[in-house]
């Protein structure tokens, strides 16, 4: 299924741009001047808006059930090699995204001095991100937020695994609703049990609350299945609702959110058609790319404006806004110069089924 969702477009485009907006305002040190101009908003976009990832998750795990099983049941007999295709799609525009960011690194500490500077890397320390196990492994990160790359591909490959092994295991017209209640049972066993415990949060069980919300979006928002997505989505709200009385998580209520408006706007129609916005469209395109670049190039900006630029909360706050600027310009020409044409790499051998989208793709 290559045709584009708008409304899928538009939350990654949103998404992204929090993202974008959360690094800058967390680390620094241009936004610690733009904090005495705007303390309010400063304040929100370093702790709140990284809560944009859980837009991710969720459209994450929606695409991935309407690539993977759009009926509820695999569509691929090859599941490794659609698991290489996975990965070929999404890391390696993110290994390629590490080496730009290991030269930022080093020109951004030319300039200045400053904790926001991930050390020097080692060749361990790219092996295990190239493996996508470092946040695993508990090894230093090269660049802000590339823990989300090793968890979507966590999470894919958990689905993936758990489709494959109950249709083994299933036979129909059993198949589907065993389907349906293991991905229930996993998303209650995230929601009561791993998402409550900081410890799993290297691991997909941990996120698999809002992943599989998503997942379930898909499958229970299907317009031709008379109530029987309602239905299930009557339960998966009672069991979320629930989960937030035993300890409320406003990430978690995020979530919910976001999946509940994917139901309704696939069961109503508009997943295709609203909004109608070709730079939400765009930007939605190239939002993973933007998502992996913006730390790097941040980072350079950051280091410049501390070295050569007045130390003056006006003059700071523009290159805020020149760091935005230069992210999604230099994330837009990444997208179209190395994302799409590595991305082709995973379309060799092109297995029966497509391998889903990323939360950036």
């Amino acid at each position: 299924m290559t045709d584009r969702l708008p409304y899928i477009d538009a939350l990654k485009a949103v998404g992204a741009q929090l993202i974008v907006l959360h690094h800058l305002a967390f680390y620094g040190p241009m936004t610690d001047w733009t904090h005495r101009l705007l303390p309010g908003l400063v304040e929100w976009l370093s702790q709140d808006a990284r809560m944009a990832v859980q837009m991710f998750l969720v459209v994450a795990g929606f695409l991935a059930a309407r690539s993977l099983a759009p009926q509820g049941t695999l569509r691929t007999p090859a599941p490794l090699a659609l698991l290489w295709q996975r990965y070929a799609r999404v890391a390696l525009p993110y290994l390629a995204s590490l080496l730009v960011a290991m030269v930022c690194t080093e020109v951004a500490r030319f300039w200045m001095t400053h904790d926001s500077l991930p050390g020097r890397p080692d060749l361990w320390q790219f092996v295990t991100h190239a493996l996508l196990v470092h946040t695993l492994l508990d090894v230093d990160s090269l660049s802000a937020g590339v823990w989300y790359v090793a968890i979507d591909f966590q999470l894919y490959a958990l689905l993936l695994g758990l489709l494959w092994l109950l249709g083994r295991a299933g036979r129909e017209p059993f198949a589907r609703p065993m389907v349906l209640l293991v991905v229930l049972m996993v998303v209650v066993a995230s929601l009561f049990h791993f998402n409550l415990d900081a410890d799993w949060d290297s691991w997909a069980l941990y996120f698999f609350g809002a992943y599989g919300l998503g997942v379930l979006a898909w499958w229970g928002s299907d317009p031709a299945d008379g109530g029987r997505g309602l239905r299930l989505w009557s339960l998966v709200v009672l069991l979320c609702l629930l989960a937030l009385a035993v300890e409320w998580r406003t990430r978690i209520a995020l979530a919910l959110l976001v999946a509940l408006t994917l139901v309704w706007s696939r069961r109503s129609g508009w997943l295709h058609t609203w909004p109608r916005s070709a730079a939400l469209a765009y930007l939605g395109r190239i939002s993973y790319s933007v998502f992996l670049l913006n730390f790097p190039v941040a980072l350079v900006v950051n280091a410049w404006f501390t070295r050569h630029a007045p130390q003056d909360p006006v003059v700071q706050t523009l290159g805020v806004l020149l760091a935005w600027l230069a992210c999604n310009l230099l994330g837009a020409l990444f997208h179209h110069a190395v994302e799409v044409r590595l991305g082709r790499l995973g379309q060799l051998r092109r297995p029966p089924a497509a391998a889903g989208g990323s939360a950036g793709a």
